[in-house]
């Protein structure tokens, strides 16, 4: 039978496995420990010789469906949830590098990733922050002891794009782990398994699970990496096929021992949103494009950070990675207008952080969100004080039109 399209594996993936009653979404099941019917089963479950549930703070029947929903997803192999997108890419790092060894990252990151990388510098794990729009950057950087080189496809709040594919082709040629973050495009909108990436990371929050009422995090096995090459795997977890060694070690070390459990009433909503990704995204990339091109011709706007426009230095680069440009964007607001008077003045539009949502949220990122890292850190971001993220919906774009048409005429 010719392979499902996207949308239509992700709204039957429950259902290809037989759900109780015949419930067309895999149920709740809030209870956090699971009988056995003999001793031996138990054993073999915990010895990993057989399927099983075990301990809710490791596996969930409701989560382990949503986990299936994003492997397909990512074309990956296997999927492990978190409590949200931080604990994901905390537990894989944690868990994977060790003292004394070195990590690539681009410079461009979500601010409490940036915090993150920062404190894993206290624990010995040095990390080198280069300009991932071009691989010449990360190859510059590279070490015997490089262990893996960590990217966003598009990058918060700026709209920077990774050079993701000859990134990739110089990981693979230096057998680095490439770890891409996908939050900001999305699977079904990018797949970084096609540019070699190892692990891809998600937060569920955002897009995928798209209606603000759930968190959660992902990191899915690609199944591209060489896990025989790595030599941080734990000899105990060197069990079975190669390819599940990292992910393994991943939730050992970094879900059962840390506690960052996704809870299966979350896993629930996220699975349910899941499957509107398509559709939602549709309508917000459109959305987007047609204000990115609006804001552009405003006397009030200094700059406007899209990848959709021509003018954005990777807008050839998006065109050629992404099926559409996202609905992220920045604008930048010319001195003589007042941002905060300019973001009061919204009606519709939420004065929020957050991304992804089915509503337009809106933030001024150098007072919030990017105000821990410093003027100077921001502005090696592209980050000024009139900068203005906006996370676009799936309104009618003749009310986002005059939602800000207005805000622009009270800010002057």
């Amino acid at each position: 039978m010719k392979a499902k399209g996207f949308t239509t594996a992700i709204l039957h993936s429950d259902r290809e496995g037989g759900v109780e009653h015949g419930s067309l979404h895999k149920p709740i099941h809030t209870s956090i420990t699971f009988g056995h019917a003999s001793a031996a089963d138990i054993a073999a479950v915990f010895q990993g010789r057989q399927a099983g549930y075990t301990y809710a703070r490791q596996i969930n029947p409701t989560v382990v469906a949503l986990e299936k929903k994003l492997s397909l997803m990512e074309d990956g192999l296997a999927t492990c949830c978190f409590a949200t997108g931080m604990a994901a890419i905390s537990a894989t790092l944690l868990s994977l590098l060790k003292a004394g060894d070195h990590l690539v990252s681009s410079s461009f990151l979500f601010g409490n990733t940036n915090s993150l990388f920062n404190t894993l510098q206290n624990f010995g794990i040095e990390v080198s922050f280069v300009d991932a729009t071009d691989a010449a950057n990360v190859a510059a950087a590279l070490r015997p002891n490089t262990r893996a080189v960590f990217v966003e496809t598009i990058a918060n709040p700026c709209t920077q794009i990774a050079d993701l594919a000859a990134i990739g082709e110089l990981c693979a040629a230096h057998g680095v782990l490439y770890v891409v973050d996908n939050t900001m495009t999305g699977p079904w909108s990018f797949r970084p398994k096609t540019v070699n990436a190892g692990l891809v990371i998600n937060s569920l929050s955002k897009f995928i699970g798209g209606h603000g009422n759930a968190l959660g995090g992902a990191v899915t096995e690609t199944g591209v990496f060489d896990w025989n090459s790595f030599p941080n795997i734990i000899e105990s977890y060197k069990t079975g096929n190669a390819q599940n060694w990292g992910l393994q070690q991943i939730k050992k070390k970094g879900l059962r021992d840390t506690g960052a459990s996704l809870s299966p009433e979350s896993a629930h909503h996220l699975a349910v949103g899941a499957e509107t990704l398509s559709l939602r995204q549709e309508r917000s990339s459109s959305n987007a494009q047609t204000l990115a091109e609006w804001f552009s011709a405003r006397p009030e706007i200094a700059r406007v950070f899209f990848p959709g426009l021509p003018t954005h230095p990777q807008h050839a680069l998006g065109k050629q990675l992404f099926r559409h440009s996202g609905s992220l964007m920045s604008i930048e607001l010319k001195p003589e207008v007042d941002c905060f008077k300019f973001l009061d003045a919204l009606a519709l539009c939420v004065l929020t952080t957050n991304l992804g949502d089915n509503r337009t949220l809106v933030i001024p990122v150098a007072h919030t969100i990017y105000f821990e890292m410093g003027a100077a850190r921001r502005a090696e971001m592209g980050i000024s004080d009139g900068t203005v993220r906006m996370s676009i919906g799936i309104e009618d774009i003749e009310d986002l039109l005059a939602d800000f048409e207005q805000a622009l005429a009270a800010a002057r």
